[in-house]
Parts: structure tokens; C-alpha cells; sequence
């Protein structure tokens, strides 16, 4: 027997290669959302033997999930989708600037029908834990139905908006009505015609269901913690005619978005809001508030996210905006914030949020006044009165960016567990690998510009990253990668700095790590990197182009 042979003879006996039950890859991939099915397509691409699990029943991630009322995208979908594929953008046409959830589940059907990526996933397969086996240089995934995987690579592509959390109230699996949550909404039609609905959280998903339900609901009692700035999405159909110029001008967007701080069309204006005269700045405010999209929020003054001053006079403007399509003050109060100001959180879009609350069927109970004491299984019980329901929806949305890896036991290299070391917020180089934990390459993850991001755009960045990476190794007969302890902690210290200089890092919110609905994250730490999308495609670049600097090969 050859040296060659005893060692894989004595490899296979230590992993139980042999164990017709654990399946053997070159890479893995948790999630089948966009991010893990371009990177399966990259990997077969390069011949690797790869396989993806998904906790699902089929592809989407997070439009597989999120179905419930009025869901869609908050960037234009022609520059959502993903743009690798010439093919895919002559053959897929959006019949919306800004898709909904049933469209974008199609799309991402669509992509898994053209490169038959379904035969390389397994779905219904939750990960319960992965654990580096040092001596075989491998990751072992253990699953919840107790099937187990091996591989010399993880990949994660399990999003930073997959983990939804249920509010701390008593009694909150009591209510014998319907009870759903928007992040886990049921694959069946939700009828709330001359039903008593409460909604619990007025975050994104429920700024989009409130609007949605209210079209049809019998009563609506919505129940607000924290408010939050909303405008107007301006959502329109796209005509086969315009589709076509959208087609033809394909290459010009894409270039637009790459050079553009969050990959939206939408390019910040490079004056400060401070170095025109007051009239001239409403009459910019008034043309970005008639515009689609996030223009008001990434199209504005170029200091308006940094300055408080020049925040001040957008956050006054669009108070103004809110004031006028309200009916009672009183109401408006309570929905205009006072603790942040307008884009310091990643700001909900909407059509015809704040109408809702002109319909006499619907009651809008601030919980800063009157708190929620419990929920009872025929309604929920506040500090004044108790309230009948039949039904119950949770929009109180996600643990962001870091929960859907707290869910998974992530063991690295000599039993250091993921969660032990980012107890107090995550420590990464470049928010796609973690020192101690050798071959595991995240995906859209912590200090990563892809939270900032028009998401597919930093995907694709993101992904043909960890496909040239691996690339590399196989050329040079690599077997690991890992972070140097140096290079995570210049890049962390790095992602606060950028993130010191936002006004975003004064407020509590799912991007500085604050979830009152999560213990042990009421502690602000910077989650995402806020050096925008260029800067940091150019830090990758010049990393690879360095030998992949900061990462300790082998």
C-alpha cells in the first residue's frame, strides 16, 4: 500500500467515510436563497463536487419565506436581478419597477429551472451544526433529521434576514385565533375579510402588510413600539415596450449600480445640504420625494447621513410630508419618529402607509403609552384594556445579519464555538471568513458591504470572490484558508471606523446589532461595512491581487 493510499485509508476510517450515510463533497452550501444558488452554479462551473442544503421545501430564501401581504422589492427590479447571464436578461422581463413576492419567486424558479440546479440541493435539510475536524481538514454539517454531510469547504448562504424573531410578550403562544408571523408565512391564501386583525410591529414587513390587510380587513388595531420613517415606493407596471429599452440599456445600469455606493441606481449628490440656500434644498427634497425608489434616501445631499444639521432639514421635510396626508395630528404624532432621524435606519418603503390610518376601521395603539402586558387566547391584554381578535400577525422581523449563524453550533478550530467569539459582535476580515474557523466562507455576512446593499449586485461580488479564491487554491494545490488573527482585527477595527462616521451608529436598529426581542443584543456594535460598495470590491481586488493578503493558505 502507498503512502498516498494509507493516508486516505486512515482519513476515511477517522471521518466515517465509509458510513453510507454521510455524504461526502468537495464544498457545501447552506441556503438555496440567491446567494447559494449562484454559488452552486459557480462551483459546478468550476467541477466541484458541491451540494447545497436549504431549510425550505424549494428554492428563493428569502421569497420563499416571506409571502405574506404586500411584499416586494425596495430597489428597481431591473437592477435587482442578477446579471451574469446574458441569456437570463433576454429571456426573464419584469412586469413591475419594484416586483412583488409571488414575481420574485418565480424568478428564482426561473433560475433554478435554467441551470438545473435543483439536482445539487437538498431541501428540507436544516443544519443543526457544523464542526471543523482539524485532523481531516474538513467541516462536518449534522442536520436536524439527523443526516449528516462532510466537506472540505463551507460555504454559508443563509442571509441576513432569515432568522425571525417572536416579541418577548407573556402568553404568546395562547391565542387560539390564527397567529402568523410575516417571516414564516403560510404557502395558503390568508383571508382578513370581516376579521379583527392585530399587526405587532411597524418595521418593513409590517409597514408592507398594514397597507396590504387594510384593503379588506374587517378591524385593524396596530401595535406600534418604535415608528419609523416611511416614503413613498412609487410603484408602477413595466409595458413590454419598456421592458425592451430597460433590456437594451442593460449594460448601462449594471455599470451605474457597481460605481454607486449601495449599488442602486439612485448616485448621492455630491454638494451638502448646507451649501445652498433654503429654497433651493426643498426644491431638491421635492424632486427626490417624487421620484421612485430609495432617490430620497441614496440620491440626497451627499452629508445628509452624516450631518446632523443637513439630517435635520431632510427629517423636517419629510415630517412635513407625513403631516399633510394625515387626518388627525394627533395620529401623526405618534407615527413620526422623535428618537432618529429620516435614513439612520434602513428606511421602509411604502404606498399608502399612512392613509391606513385615515379608515375608521382601523386604531392605531402606541405601546409606548400603553404597553402590551400579555397576549390571552382570545386577544391581547395592554395596560388599559384588553382587545378580542381572530387573527394575530408578528411583523416584529428579524435577529439580523448574526442570529441565522447563532442557530446553527459553528464549532472552529479547537472547539472555539462562533457564538463565544462574537458575543459582542462579530469579528470577521472582509465579512467573508472568521479567524479559528478554517474553510468556512460566509456569504452576505457580517461587515460585509452587501448589508448596505442592493443585495444581488454585492451577491455577485461576493460569490465570484470565493469562486476565484477556491480557484486559486485548487492551482496551487491548497487545502485551507483561513483569516490571520491580524488581518480580522485591522478589518474590524476598519468596519467600525467607516461606521463611526454615520449618524446611523447613534440609533438602535437591526444594523448596529440592537434587538429587544433578542437577548444579549441590546449592545451597539457596527454590523455591516459602510465604506459602500466600490471601495470595498477595490479591497477584495487588491487582496487577490496580493496573494490573497490576510488570509493564512496552506
Amino acid at each position: 500500500m502507498t503512502i498516498a493510499a494509507e493516508a486516505e485509508r486512515t482519513r476515511d476510517a477517522a471521518t466515517g467515510a465509509s458510513d453510507p450515510a454521510l455524504e461526502h463533497w468537495d464544498a457545501v452550501v447552506i441556503g438555496a436563497g440567491l446567494s447559494g444558488m449562484y454559488q452552486l452554479l459557480k462551483l459546478r462551473q468550476m467541477g466541484f463536487k458541491a451540494r447545497v442544503y436549504e431549510a425550505g421545501s424549494d428554492v428563493g430564501g428569502t421569497w420563499y419565506w416571506n409571502r405574506y401581504p404586500g411584499c416586494r422589492f425596495d430597489s428597481e427590479s431591473w437592477t435587482y436581478g442578477f446579471s451574469f447571464s446574458p441569456e437570463v436578461l433576454k429571456e426573464w422581463s419584469w412586469s413591475e419597477h419594484f416586483s412583488g413576492q409571488p414575481d420574485n419567486l418565480r424568478y428564482c424558479n426561473f433560475l433554478a429551472d435554467k441551470f438545473d440546479l435543483r439536482r445539487d440541493i437538498t431541501f428540507d435539510a436544516r443544519v443543526k451544526a457544523a464542526t471543523w475536524d482539524d485532523a481531516a481538514g474538513e467541516w462536518e454539517l449534522s442536520f436536524e433529521d439527523g443526516g449528516r454531510a462532510r466537506a472540505r469547504f463551507l460555504i454559508t448562504a443563509i442571509g441576513p434576514l432569515s432568522a425571525p424573531t417572536m416579541p418577548v410578550i407573556p402568553g404568546a403562544g395562547d391565542f387560539k385565533g390564527e397567529a402568523w408571523h410575516t417571516g414564516l408565512w403560510p404557502h395558503h391564501p390568508v383571508s382578513f375579510a370581516g376579521k379583527r386583525v392585530a399587526v405587532i410591529g411597524t418595521g418593513a414587513s409590517g409597514v408592507q402588510a398594514i397597507t396590504e390587510i387594510a384593503k379588506t380587513v374587517g378591524h385593524l388595531t396596530v401595535f406600534q413600539r418604535t415608528p419609523n420613517w416611511c416614503t413613498p415606493l412609487r410603484n408602477s407596471r413595466i409595458a413590454p415596450e419598456e421592458m425592451a429599452e430597460i433590456r437594451a440599456r442593460y449594460a448601462e445600469i449594471f455599470a451605474q449600480c457597481r460605481d454607486n455606493w449601495g449599488c442602486f441606481i439612485h448616485t448621492a449628490d455630491p454638494r451638502h445640504a448646507t451649501d445652498v440656500t433654503p429654497e433651493e434644498r426643498e426644491a431638491f427634497f421635492e424632486k427626490l420625494y417624487a421620484m421612485p425608489g430609495f432617490a430620497f434616501w441614496q440620491g440626497n445631499f451627499r452629508d445628509v447621513l452624516m450631518d446632523k444639521a443637513a439630517n435635520d432639514a431632510m427629517t423636517a421635510f419629510v415630517t412635513r410630508k407625513i403631516r399633510a396626508r394625515l387626518k388627525d395630528q394627533k395620529i401623526a404624532d405618534k407615527l413620526i419618529p422623535t428618537n432618529h432621524g429620516y435614513g439612520t435606519r434602513r428606511v421602509p418603503l411604502e404606498s399608502g402607509y399612512f392613509e391606513v390610518y385615515n379608515q375608521p376601521n382601523v386604531k392605531l395603539v402606541d405601546l409606548r403609552d400603553t404597553p402590551i402586558e400579555r397576549i390571552d387566547a382570545t386577544g391581547i391584554r395592554t395596560s388599559d384594556t384588553h382587545y378580542d381578535f381572530d387573527m394575530i400577525i408578528f411583523a416584529t422581523g428579524f435577529d439580523a445579519i448574526t442570529g441565522a449563524f447563532d442557530r446553527i453550533d459553528i464549532t472552529g478550530r479547537g472547539g472555539r464555538k462562533l457564538r463565544q467569539k462574537w458575543a459582542d459582535g462579530p469579528h470577521t476580515y472582509l465579512g467573508l471568513n472568521v479567524e479559528g474557523f478554517p474553510n468556512m466562507l460566509t456569504l452576505v455576512g457580517p461587515h460585509n458591504a452587501a448589508t448596505f446593499c442592493n443585495i444581488p449586485r454585492c451577491i455577485e461580488q461576493n460569490v465570484d470572490f470565493v469562486t476565484t479564491l477556491l480557484d486559486h487554491m485548487r492551482q496551487k494545490g491548497l487545502a485551507r484558508v483561513e483569516a490571520t488573527q491580524e488581518a480580522e482585527e485591522a478589518w474590524t477595527a476598519h468596519v467600525h471606523d467607516t461606521g463611526s462616521r454615520l449618524l446611523a451608529m447613534q440609533v438602535d436598529s437591526w444594523m448596529t446589532g440592537v434587538n429587544k426581542n433578542v437577548a444579549g443584543r441590546q449592545k451597539r456594535t457596527f454590523m455591516a461595512y459602510a465604506g459602500g460598495a466600490p471601495k470595498y470590491r477595490q479591497k477584495c481586488e487588491e487582496i487577490a491581487a496580493n496573494g490573497y493578503e490576510g488570509f493564512r493558505l496552506g
